[in-house]
């Protein structure tokens, strides 16, 4: 089972009618009533307050998350799961990941008393399909990219449409809330994106390595597509806040590539409840594919595309596993910046630096030492201490994340969280 951060983003192309045994019914309703038994500690309250204040820039303990993503798999396995509906497995993962987490992970993450369900929609796309080689569980994968040409290929371009399927919505809705209702608070939040950077739709489109051939030899071909990726975002945009489809990201979502959304200062004052606005949120952009070509050519290509995009959002984060020092110059340069990733590519202490406390120190360590069958706890703790004293004086979050294994370990995860919160609370 794929498991991203943001979580469903969809029902969508879930084959599943919208019934259960009992057997399914008595399991989900007790895991729900666990999980509203973890939300209902002082503790989440606590943990609260702290992203709040983390957000808004004042001082605190650096704050832990962790989500193992695939190495969720290795945490709740297949054989654990009971339902068979593959709608109610989806749901019984989420559940049993937030009981993990506030039960076993420890770490920083609130345990909410509520159950979100995303809208039933389809998106068109762009018109131009890539061809997938590769990738069976969870291995690697190429593009055959359909844009040979571009002349040729770019005006086969469409603008992407959305369609909700109201009625299946609400069918889902209210099953959730019959199943659910008792425990926890059953909400309608639409996730329409994880980035809005564009360069991963780019490399779909053309490629990864003809992209950084491209700015050298086609320059004009680059600019016109990101032109074109940059409307095709915009437009998107312009529906989902003009339909009132937009939900709000400044409480327990995940933002960026990591931490969650409270503040003070989103929404805005003029906020509307019955019209979420992208300024009311957290915007967020990467170029993780560009990794490879110089701040200069990202300063020329990227830049002012996702600066059009980050212009319309309250707050934003920005970067995920590109290493953000070399491009600071340009990158400081996005409007209302307040979460920085800093990757195990980057240099710590000069982004230490550049950030101090005027933005979120959102600092990534590498995931490769939980992969081991059991982790070297002297060593991570080491790490970690090393990592945390360079970054004292700024505002620092410590995500792990972009596991594609735990060893086959969870003891790794719960030994990783349980380190990084004493060496937090020891600064």
């Amino acid at each position: 089972m794929e498991q991203t951060a943001i979580g469903l983003a969809t029902t969508k192309g879930i084959d599943a009618d919208l019934s259960m045994t009992q057997k399914e019914k008595t399991l989900l309703r007790a895991l729900a009533a666990r999980v509203a038994e973890l939300a209902a500690r002082p503790i989440e309250e606590e943990k609260r307050k702290l992203w709040t204040l983390h957000n808004d820039l004042v001082p605190t303990r650096p704050l832990i998350f962790c989500d193992p993503e695939n190495g969720w798999n290795e945490i709740i396995t297949q054989d654990q799961m009971i339902c068979t509906n593959p709608l109610l497995r989806v749901w019984e993962m989420h559940l049993r990941k937030e009981i993990f987490w506030g039960e076993q992970m420890l770490d920083d993450k609130v345990i909410e008393p509520v159950f979100y369900i995303p809208y039933n929609y389809s998106d068109s796309g762009y018109g131009l399909q890539e061809k997938v080689i590769g990738g069976q569980n969870g291995g690697s994968f190429i593009y055959d990219s359909p844009i040979k040409d571009y002349d040729s290929d770019l005006p086969q371009l469409k603008m992407p449409e959305i369609v909700v399927d109201d009625v299946k919505t609400g069918q889902i809705m209210d099953f959730a809330k019959e199943l659910f209702g008792r425990f926890l608070q059953v909400k309608l939040r639409g996730i329409w994106w994880w980035t809005l950077g564009m360069t991963w739709d780019f490399i779909k489109l053309r490629g990864l390595e003809t992209m950084m051939l491209d700015m050298v030899l086609n320059p004009t071909g680059v600019h016109h597509l990101m032109e074109f990726l940059c409307k095709a975002h915009l437009h998107k945009l312009t529906f989902l806040e003009s339909n009132g489809l937009l939900s709000l990201n400044t409480g327990g979502t995940y933002v960026g590539s990591g931490g969650f959304g409270w503040t003070h200062e989103l929404p805005q004052q003029d906020y509307n409840p019955q019209k979420v606005r992208t300024l009311d949120m957290w915007g967020f952009a990467e170029s993780q594919e560009t990794v490879g070509v110089s701040p200069e050519m990202y300063f020329e290509f990227i830049f002012p595309y996702q600066k059009r995009i980050l212009e319309k959002f309250g707050l934003n984060c920005y970067g995920c596993c590109e290493p953000i020092d070399g491009r600071w110059t340009y990158v400081k340069q996005f409007p209302r910046l307040r979460r920085v990733s800093v990757s195990p590519w980057a240099d710590l202490e000069v982004m230490a630096e550049n950030l101090e406390q005027k933005y979120v120190y959102s600092m990534k360590p590498s995931p490769a030492p939980l992969a081991l069958s059991e982790i070297d706890q002297e060593f991570i703790r080491q790490s970690l201490r090393t990592s945390i004293r360079k970054t004292k004086n700024c505002i620092t979050e410590i995500i792990m994340k972009d596991n594609h294994t735990i060893g086959k370990n969870p003891a790794n995860i719960i030994n990783w969280c349980r380190i990084a919160k004493e060496e937090a609370l020891s600064l």
